[in-house]
């Protein structure tokens, strides 16, 4: 006995205290929700780190990567070509061009922001985000995702064909 409580008192409540910082969540909902705290921050870093380049692709060299090879090679944009242009021009706020470089780099952004906002509200209400992702339908998702990438690099390729 200790100060007036006896070990299963403070046993007790160590594990309601455990219990109420985790609420049973999974060590994948901390690594998720860690993730979504960090998409606005890397955001930011975008806007105060890069220019968008106006050739409409290309702002990934500012960080030392060579130019796309498939463009070089074959004059075809790759499927991701013009995506950091895209989320660049979205964070200094140029939404409109941003959805004209790549559209897929305006909906990349837009999702993260509403995966923090989502994430935040689904952590407020015990909710774990692992096994809320796991309960989707996830293949009808990977299906809207694949056509929406095929879809904004054949845009990408026929405006890249015409710059």
């Amino acid at each position: 006995m200790s100060a007036g409580f006896d070990e299963g008192e403070i046993d007790a409540a160590n594990r309601d205290r455990a219990h109420v910082l985790d609420r049973g969540r999974s060590t994948e909902h901390w690594f998720l929700f860690f993730a979504a705290l960090m998409m606005p921050v890397a955001l930011v870093l975008i806007a105060l780190i890069f220019t968008p380049d106006e050739r409409g692709f290309g702002t990934h060299e500012q960080l030392g990567i060579s130019a796309c090879m498939t463009l070089d090679l074959w004059g075809i944009p790759c499927p991701g070509c013009g995506v950091t242009t895209s989320v660049t021009l979205a964070t200094h706020g140029r939404l409109l061009d941003s959805l004209k470089t790549q559209p897929l780099g305006l909906l990349l952004t837009i999702a993260s922001v509403l995966f923090t906002l989502w994430s935040v509200w689904a952590t407020a209400r015990g909710k774990d985000l692992y096994a809320s992702i796991m309960n989707q339908r996830l293949g009808r998702f990977g299906r809207a995702l694949i056509t929406v990438v095929l879809v904004s690099w054949l845009y990408k390729w026929i405006t890249t064909g015409n710059s």
